[in-house]
């Protein structure tokens, strides 16, 4: 396949200074060495510190990788039983194990008298403050109970994998189905959204079950590290210095005051459109006008490639990051059965160069997601050089910072997969709708987490009680799920983030503010809003998040009145298209 003005970088893996070049971890006698030999190292000068601390590196990126690799190969074929055991050995026979020795490196290093002389250092300042915070939270107890969560979550993908329907003599995966739901013709709409929640109804009580299961080992954890309730732990074990609990809960209420309104503005311009009283669920996503759904390609080849070339016209340093991973097979792009739902990039810290994984079907979102993605791509390729692997650790409302402006930065260029103005301009005001809406959404789910867990012993019928309820405060009213409240009442169990990361949600709220910055500056200044954009990735986590953000060019803030000012902003470049 032939990309148009890119190159390949020459990636070489570093070479190994301190773990065996052939080290194969399939026991924990494999990799225990290691750690003793951190652990019983005497540190006689700042160089042997700087070593001892580029060992251990070293050692974390080799250990995370071969994780990412064997958590990659099980998403990508669910069904095969060889790969969730690889996976699932790694995170209940060697995680477990590391974290004890993991708790006592990070006692020696800020116990060092070298550590001094670094932590003044803003670098290591970051780096230090969340060692101090992971000793502050750590405890010998919740290292099982951390590893059975590992455990019991990756029982999502498996559960949401095998929910495919059958449609026409073909069995479809839930998002080849959901393409159906933009069908101009209603009755192909409703009988593939019944087919769609009839197989949902199937799952309803085994989520119920995983939740509850999840619920009380994560409220344990929380008890153990002497927290009331899991929230308050993990807003600390997040690394979240810099926001806090009431921050959240203003975001939620500014997201009700100004964004649902605006939605339900344009969500009533289309209902006026289909001539109804009221949306039906099958309903919404179609266009109001009766046009086709829009399909930008057809296979992942051809998305990578239009991907590829819009980069380029972007920065040629971005199509050069993907066009390497392509060189290295580092791309699992379409979707297929038994392949787990969704799409994530995953770093791969050794080599420094990130994999992705998506299920392209061929719709519009799917090329949201890939450039979604390969902005987080991006992300690992610029900060691949940093010292150590902890500062590569990135806090998620940096991380998406560069995942969803990657969305709006790649959207001038959306003519490399719409060759009519008019596809292009629908393709347009799909996204800047969808950031709209998407900002209810991801408010709900954040609300509901911190009821989820600070009210941990509620019951079912309590759940979706306050599901309901949120749903009514984040929705516009204009859907009538008349046969179908079930449905609308368990909608959360669609969200991969409650079950396998909780708390990760709020992020992509606050980093599509910035995004939202990142993209209006560029809109002013390209090349300069760029450049801001790979400075603030380059510094992966050595700054704080507000640091980072200012880096590029814009504001940490989720204020309604921050918020107001982007979301006219955005009706501004609404009433454009």
């Amino acid at each position: 396949m032939e990309f148009l003005h890119t190159s390949f970088m020459k990636i070489v893996r570093p070479k190994r200074k301190f773990v065996d070049a052939k080290l194969s971890i399939d026991s924990w006698e494999s990799v225990e060495g290691y750690y003793q030999d951190l652990l019983d190292r005497t540190i006689s000068s700042p160089e042997d510190f700087k070593k001892w601390l580029s060992d251990q590196s070293e050692l974390e990126a080799i250990l995370e990788e071969d994780a990412a690799w064997r958590y990659i190969k099980m998403s990508i074929d669910t069904t095969d039983e060889s790969l969730s055991s690889a996976y699932t050995f790694f995170v209940t026979e060697i995680q477990p194990k590391i974290a004890p020795f993991e708790d006592k490196l990070n006692r020696k290093l800020v116990d060092s008298p070298h550590a001094k002389i670094l932590e003044s250092s803003s670098d290591f300042f970051i780096l230090f403050r969340s060692v101090r915070k992971a000793l502050e939270l750590y405890r010998d107890e919740n290292v099982i109970l951390h590893a059975e969560l590992a455990e019991e979550s990756q029982k999502y993908g498996a559960l949401s994998a095998a929910q495919n329907i059958e449609y026409r003599g073909e069995e479809l995966t839930m998002q080849k189905a959901a393409l159906h739901l933009k069908d101009t013709d209603e009755d192909v709409r409703r009988e593939v959204y019944q087919k769609i929640s009839d197989r949902r109804r199937k799952d309803v009580d085994a989520f119920n079950d995983l939740l509850a299961i999840l619920l009380n080992k994560r409220h344990q954890v929380a008890l153990n590290a002497g927290f009331e309730n899991f929230r308050d732990y993990k807003m600390a074990a997040m690394g979240r210095f810099d926001y806090s609990v009431s921050d959240c809960e203003n975001f939620h209420q500014s997201v009700k005051t100004v964004i649902v309104p605006i939605v339900k503005g344009i969500q009533q311009k289309k209902l006026d459109k289909l001539g109804k009283k009221a949306f039906r669920p099958w309903d919404l996503d179609v266009d109001p006008e009766g046009k086709s759904p829009l399909k930008p390609f057809k296979t992942g080849q051809e998305l990578l490639s239009g991907t590829v070339k819009m980069f380029d016209k972007i920065d040629s340093y971005f199509s050069d990051c993907l066009s390497t991973m392509d060189e290295m097979k580092h791309l699992d792009l379409d979707s297929k059965t038994g392949k787990s739902p969704g799409g994530y990039n995953y770093p791969l810290y050794e080599i420094g160069v990130p994999f992705i994984f998506m299920n392209a079907v061929g719709s519009q979102r799917d090329l949201v997601t890939m450039v979604h993605e390969g902005g987080h791509a991006i992300h690992s390729f610029l900060s691949r050089d940093l010292e150590l692997t902890g500062f590569k650790n990135l806090p998620s409302e940096v991380a998406e910072l560069a995942s969803m402006s990657m969305e709006l930065l790649s959207m001038e260029e959306w003519y490399e997969f719409y060759t009519t103005e008019e596809n292009f301009k629908r393709a347009k005001r799909e996204q800047l709708e969808t950031t709209l809406s998407l900002l209810p959404w991801i408010a709900q789910v954040d609300e509901f987490q911190h009821w989820l867990y600070v009210n941990h012993t509620h019951s079912i019928e309590e759940r979706t009680e306050k599901w309901d309820a949120l749903s009514s405060e984040y929705g516009t009213g204009l859907v009538d799920y008349t046969g179908f409240e079930d449905i609308k009442s368990t909608a959360w169990q669609r969200q991969l983030h409650i079950f396998e990361v909780p708390f990760y949600y709020i992020e992509y709220g606050i980093a599509q503010l910035g995004a939202l910055g990142v993209w209006k500056n560029s809109l002013e200044d390209k090349s300069k809003a760029i450049e801001n954009y790979k400075s603030a990735l380059k510094l992966a986590y050595t700054k704080t998040i507000p640091e980072i953000y200012s880096a590029a060019g814009i504001e940490f803030n989720f204020s309604e009145g921050h918020i107001k000012k982007l979301a006219n902003f955005i009706q501004e470049q609404l009433e454009k298209l």
